[in-house]
Order: C-alpha cells, then sequence, then structure tokens
C-alpha cells in the first residue's frame, strides 16, 4: 500500500482529544521553561478551557505538572514509560545495554556521563549516569541539545551522509558562545578532522564554563548509533581530561561490542 495513503486512511480513525493531547505534550517539549495554559493556548490555537481539561487530566496522571509559576513540565511518568518502550525483534534496546556501562564509567571517573543519539528532531540525551565528584555536572536523559554545539552533538554530525549532513547545517546555527561555530564551511572543516580523530572535544561551546569529550558507539557493522560524551568543568586539569577522554574510549568500545547487531 502507497504510504501516503495508508497515512491519509490512517488519519480518518484517529480520536481528536488525543490528538489535541499530543499537541500539548509537544509544544511543552520544546520549552525547558515550561509553558502557561495562556502560552498554550496562544501556540495551539485552542480554547483555553480545553487546554485546561487536558492539562488537568494530563497532570492526574503525572504526566506533566504545574510549577509554582503557573507553567507546565513534562512529568515522572513520562520516564516510566519511556522505560518500558518495546522493541521488535529485529531491533535492540541501545538505552538497556548501554546502562551498566554508563554507571561503571561514571562510578570509575565521578563524572556525568551520557549516551546521545540523532533523531528527526535533533540530538536526544536517551540515557545518562551520574557522578558522585563534588563538581560533576547534572545529566539526564531526555535532555535536547544543539545540532552544532557540544562534542556529542559534533561527532554525531561529522558520522552522517553528505545529505544528512547538509539537511543539517542549512538550518539556522545559533551562537551561543565565543567559541560556537556557525558558519557551515568551518563546521564542515572541523567534522572532517573529528571523523579523522575518532572523538570530539567541547571546549566551551553550548557554555563556557562546561567542557566535554565525545567518543563513538558503533554496530558490528560499523554503522555509528550514538555518541557517549563525559561533560566536566573548564579549568580541569590537561591529565584529567586525558584520563577522561581516554575512558570514554574504552567504555565506548565496550558497548559497541556488547550491540547484538
Amino acid at each position: 500500500m502507497d504510504e501516503a495513503v495508508a497515512e491519509e486512511g490512517m488519519s480518518k480513525h484517529t480520536i481528536p482529544v488525543i490528538d489535541r493531547m499530543m499537541d500539548v505534550l509537544g509544544e511543552i517539549e520544546k520549552k525547558e521553561k515550561g509553558l502557561t495554559i495562556s502560552e498554550l493556548t496562544g501556540a495551539l490555537k485552542l480554547p483555553r478551557t480545553t487546554i485546561y481539561r487536558i492539562l488537568n487530566s494530563l497532570q492526574q496522571h503525572q504526566m506533566v505538572y504545574r510549577d509554582d509559576g503557573g507553567a507546565y513540565h513534562l512529568g515522572r511518568r513520562l520516564i516510566s514509560l519511556a522505560a518500558h518502550v518495546g522493541v521488535r525483534a529485529t531491533e535492540y534496546d541501545l538505552a538497556a545495554i548501554c546502562q551498566p556501562y554508563l554507571e561503571k564509567l561514571a562510578a570509575d571517573l565521578g563524572e556525568g556521563v551520557k549516551l546521545s543519539i540523532l533523531d528527526q528532531e535533533g540530538v536526544l540525551v536517551l540515557a545518562a549516569a551520574q557522578g558522585r565528584r563534588e563538581y560533576a555536572l547534572t545529566v539526564a536523559p531526555g535532555q535536547r541539545m544543539p545540532i552544532h554545539a557540544g562534542a556529542a552533538s559534533k561527532l554525531l554530525l561529522a558520522h552522517l551522509e553528505k545529505d544528512g549532513l547538509d539537511y543539517w547545517l542549512s538550518r539556522p546555527l545559533v551562537k551561543y558562545t565565543a567559541k560556537t561555530v556557525t558558519d557551515p564551511k568551518r563546521l564542515r572543516s572541523e567534522l572532517t578532522r573529528i571523523r579523522r580523530l575518532g572523538w570530539a572535544q567541547d571546549k566551551g561551546e553550548n557554555a563556557p564554563s562546561i567542557q566535554a569529550f565525545a567518543t563513538p558507539v558503533f554496530t558490528h557493522k560499523g554503522k555509528m548509533v550514538a555518541a557517549l560524551s563525559v561533560p566536566f568543568l573548564a579549568g580541569t586539569h590537561p591529565s584529567r581530561m586525558e584520563e577522561i577522554r581516554l575512558a570514554a574510549l574504552e567504555a565506548a568500545k565496550a558497548i559497541s561490542a556488547a550491540i547484538p547487531v
């Protein structure tokens, strides 16, 4: 069956209130600071009473929560649901496979560790483990990162085919700090270097005080599927930075070996 015809058929058999609920969740997902009822009403062009009823139902099921300022955020129930997402027999659960390795690396280094993937919306933190050091940076699954800034993001871009890279570099590239590269030509040159090195470094591209190393996770067929990264504070001693880089490389190799395809 033609894909467009199949999608048209599916659209005739949906429940409008669930479609609206997903629209509400999608809008909240875009804003880390959350959204108020008024902001959601303006963004979705729906009646305020409709937005209120949807939010009330979502809040009862812990799918969203309301902060003291009246803004709504995605709730913890979504984390629980995501943890039980099934996979087909021909696929594998990358988050479940990598989690023990992330936990071990976080324990060994004392730093936060995360695993990021590239999806249709950009870079997503798929899994993470918290570090125990006093100044370890907080990491969490579900975070969205800029496509062009940061070690993991650049590493994921570096392993894209030309069409995919052209697509992402045609989009607006925001300059977050003085270190953020926003010129596509310069960024392409850096990505070529990253692919040759086999790892990437963030020297303060998202925030001046945060740096990171990222290393690639591959399938047995040599396809890169994720980037393992370890963020740390700027000013870290060079010998410590090298320790982090080497440990991240070893952990990524171990995860790659554990992937069943």
